[in-house]
């Protein structure tokens, strides 16, 4: 389960003193032990990618935050955090596979881009993020 892993290096950073993953590391098993509890029961993987997708997706408005203020100190702390967080996600797929899977799923020029979404997403959860999902989607039903 990914909660241990996170468990086990977040431990590794404090031996290691390593103050921003240490952070990055309680937040995220903080993070899995909400959702968790809230459901009841242990999280499915797909459940525990959802959890970490959400944790970066924040970091990445943080980051953009930091862009727009020009505040280079910030820039690189939320990019160490991003690369973390990343670090828990499986292989991301490239945008030919993407199109490869979503052509074998039936998604078609002229398509509606909802439909098309709600074909593509559980497809992709975890394996794309839904910026390039949509891209990828975008340009197969136009």
């Amino acid at each position: 389960m990914l909660k241990e892993t996170v468990f086990e290096q977040l431990k590794i950073a404090m031996k290691e003193k390593k103050i921003v993953a240490k952070g990055v590391l309680t937040l995220l098993k903080s993070a899995l032990d909400k959702a968790e509890k809230e459901k009841g029961s242990q999280l499915t993987a797909e459940e525990e990618m959802a959890v970490v997708n959400r944790e970066i997706k924040q970091t990445n408005q943080s980051l953009d935050g930091a862009k727009q203020a020009n505040r280079e100190d910030l820039i690189e702390k939320e990019e160490l955090k991003l690369s973390i967080l990343k670090s828990f996600l499986p292989k991301q797929l490239s945008e030919e596979e993407i199109i490869q899977i979503l052509d074998e799923a039936g998604i078609v020029k002229g398509m509606n881009m909802g439909d098309a979404m709600k074909i593509a997403k559980p497809l992709l959860a975890g394996k794309a993020d839904g910026a390039t999902i949509s891209k990828v989607v975008k340009g197969l039903i136009s």
